[in-house]
């Protein structure tokens, strides 16, 4: 049996207006967990002011490359008003983490990111720590993470957003971003081997379980690309939520595949009105 590839706990530093680097010590993961955290300029400048966070939740790869990027576009959003002043976590979330606790105890992610990182940035910086001052998102795997925390923590989280995201099929067969040998190892070594996990843990069993609540008091939003190879397990998810009557938005982007950046482009305002929202409701 081949050795186990070594999990990135500590991921490189990445530089950026208003990005900084740090680390805590996890207990689950039984190491040091790195983070990057964008704040902008209001929050040195106002030293007394409280501000809502932002857990950005990146795809499979790492996420690394992507940092930069973002934290640039949340900015040139914030200097030219478009959104009000927010921190921004980039959360490691592994290579393939899933944001699951795996199965066979090697990555504990969901206690890392839910349990501990969300405590420990609530006691080192200025945050709004209330549900209404905390907005998950992500794409791709993070899209799928942050359906996953979202929908099983509505008292920690009111507002999720989900772009391109995926695996949000009922069964970890095969999916459209990956090979049927690339399922079957994360159906292994994440979900235990077993559908049966996979579904117990999925976004679609949470949003069944706390439908009521979702329902009465969350902010949700589902978006995807009409050339992304996930549009139509996306659809399927979106006519689930339908069903179980909870309310979200269902944004088709016309002519955008897989990509991040170019749903964020696509999007536009419509991006920033989302958060926008999310943040009058916490005060921010």
């Amino acid at each position: 049996m081949p050795p186990l590839t070594p999990l990135q706990w500590v991921t490189p530093r990445v530089e950026g207006s208003g990005l900084s680097f740090h680390t805590f010590r996890s207990h689950a993961a039984g190491t040091e967990v790195s983070f990057h955290i964008y704040a902008p300029p209001a929050y040195a400048a106002d030293p007394d002011r409280r501000f809502p966070v932002v857990y950005w939740l990146h795809g499979s790869g790492g996420g690394v490359s992507g940092i930069s990027r973002l934290s640039s576009l949340v900015d040139e959003a914030v200097a030219t008003g478009r959104v009000q002043p927010f921190l921004l976590v980039f959360v490691n979330g592994l290579r393939m983490g899933m944001y699951v606790d795996w199965a066979n105890g090697r990555a504990p992610l969901e206690t890392v990111i839910v349990q501990e990182l969300r405590p420990h940035v609530d006691a080192n910086w200025r945050t709004i720590a209330t549900r209404e001052g905390r907005l998950l998102d992500g794409f791709s795997m993070g899209g799928y993470g942050a359906g996953r925390f979202g929908f099983r923590y509505p008292e920690l989280f009111r507002s999720v957003s989900m772009m391109g995201a995926g695996p949000v099929q009922e069964t970890l067969e095969r999916t459209p971003r990956a090979s049927r040998v690339r399922a079957e190892d994360l159906l292994r070594d994440v979900y235990g081997g077993g559908q049966d996990r996979f579904r117990a843990v999925s976004p679609r069993r949470y949003a069944e379980q706390n439908a009521a609540t979702l329902a009465r008091d969350s902010r949700l939003r589902l978006v995807i690309g009409d050339r992304d190879e996930t549009l139509e397990n996306n659809r399927d998810f979106h006519e689930h939520l339908t069903r179980l009557g909870i309310p979200h938005d269902w944004i088709v982007l016309p002519g955008v595949g897989h990509d991040p950046m170019g749903v964020l482009t696509a999007l536009g305002d419509r991006h920033w009105a989302f958060y926008r929202d999310a943040f009058a409701a916490a005060g921010g």
